[in-house]
């Protein structure tokens, strides 16, 4: 940060300021637009696509009362308006993938599959990406990475987010000379069988979609946020699901009790969550080889160890996307980029029973929640995707709570996403502990 702010300051002095385009205009999207137009130096949001385009209108206006957007339909239009410093939005994301007046997108919508294409235009035309949508990362992430890389461009996690958010400690205990063992993430609540409608009251209480909330309910959201996290690291998960809810309501500075630490030692370290803990969000174990650092830290009242507890208290989100952005941008820094193929991966598991004809719903829906789990045993049982189960038509029962396999349903036709992840599979053919053994050699 204390580099971003100089920069950004800079670019504002000389007039050049970094121009945002954001794809998608929910609740999220808001909040950043409000964030940079209002606080951020050196930035501008030059564009909004949504495929609502009032929502996209309610963007800007709620970021300045009196903002008045234009529309624009062609690619002429939208160039033309970002040229005269006028606010644009769309229905058409492709413009702003394709506008040489666009230094980088914010991709907030969630999809996997309209991300992928959005994406793969966006690299054609040499733009940077930061991701608002875990779903995508988790799923497809290491093969885009490549793409992105062949077209010269950053592809980021977002700052903000639990995955930036643990990756910035991360990378802070490391270079304080620690080894770290658990990157861990805090939830309130966890259920797998919320649904939109239990989730209803609360969606609308906070203005978010109810979707949205509900993958946050099931465990379908830090699932892909720990698997972000793991292939960032090399870390693994000890079972599939993790905790599965395992409540901590005790001090964070004791949390490293949960974990035997020779089990972390053999397998590198682990990713995990828990429900309940107070004051915390995010929380990084790692011990120290030295036992002359170890007296300073137990003097420095982080205890006896072998495992230390270092934590975030909150996660900001939009408030901290901006950084991510100008990392991107000005720096080339990509928050939480995968050491290189999957490491853990989030299948498919039935929320009530399904039969033979139901077609899938999406994630955060009524018909599936997702489990984090090791790639190497999500390539061997040949598990569906959480984040590819929307459209899917089941081929046989399937109980609650069992996972699904890709045997057990069949594709939509044609999408993207299903040829990259399997290019990403054929890729990345290493397994996760090959990639262990590189994430190792870098502590």
């Amino acid at each position: 940060m204390i580099l971003v702010d100089t920069a950004l300051r800079a670019r504002e002095a000389e007039g050049r300021p970094i121009r945002v385009g954001i794809i998608g205009a929910g609740f999220m999207a808001r909040g950043l637009t409000n964030q940079i137009v209002n606080s951020v130096p050196g930035m501008r949001v030059v564009a909004i696509y949504n495929r609502h385009i009032d929502k996209a209108f309610n963007c800007y206006t709620y970021a300045v009362e009196n903002c008045a957007p234009v529309a624009a339909d062609t690619q002429a239009q939208l160039d033309d308006a970002i040229r005269a410093r006028q606010p644009v939005v769309t229905q058409d994301a492709m413009l702003l993938a394709r506008s040489e007046h666009i230094d980088v997108l914010v991709e907030t919508t969630g999809s996997v599959e309209f991300g992928a294409r959005l994406l793969l235009e966006a690299f054609r035309h040499g733009k940077d990406v930061v991701l608002m949508n875990a779903e995508i990362d988790a799923t497809i992430g290491p093969i885009l990475q490549v793409y992105a890389a062949r077209h010269g461009v950053v592809l980021s996690a977002c700052e903000g987010d639990e995955p930036g958010v643990q990756i910035n400690l991360y990378r802070w205990v490391r270079g304080l000379g620690l080894i770290p063992r658990v990157m861990g993430n805090v939830k309130g609540l966890q259920d797998p069988y919320r649904t939109p409608t239990t989730q209803k009251a609360f969606a609308e209480k906070w203005g978010q979609n109810p979707a949205m909330v509900t993958s946050f309910a099931d465990g379908s959201k830090i699932s892909f946020e720990q698997a972000i996290v793991a292939n960032a690291t090399g870390f693994v998960v000890k079972s599939r699901g993790m905790s599965r809810g395992l409540e901590y309501r005790g001090d964070v500075m004791a949390i490293g009790k949960l974990y035997d630490i020779d089990e972390l030692r053999q397998v590198g370290g682990i990713v995990d969550y828990v429900v309940g803990t107070p004051l915390t969000k995010v929380y990084c174990l790692a011990e120290h080889p030295d036992p002359k650092q170890q007296h300073y830290l137990n003097l420095y009242k982080m205890g006896d160890g072998p495992l230390y507890s270092f934590f975030i208290p909150y996660h900001l989100v939009h408030f901290e996307v901006p950084n991510a952005i100008a990392r991107a941008v000005l720096f080339r820094d990509s928050v939480a980029k995968p050491l290189g193929g999957p490491v853990v991966e989030v299948c498919a598991v039935a929320k009530r029973d399904l039969k033979a004809g139901d077609v899938l719903d999406d994630y955060g829906q009524y018909m599936t929640y997702g489990e984090a789990l090791n790639s190497p045993e999500m390539r061997r049982e040949r598990y569906l995707p959480e984040g590819l189960v929307e459209g899917c038509r089941m081929l046989r029962d399937i109980a609650k709570d069992s996972v699904i396999a890709l045997a057990d349903v069949e594709l939509p036709s044609g999408r993207l996403a299903d040829r990259l992840r399997d290019e990403q599979y054929a890729c990345f053919p290493e397994t996760a502990a090959e990639c262990l053994d590189t994430a190792v050699a870098l502590v």
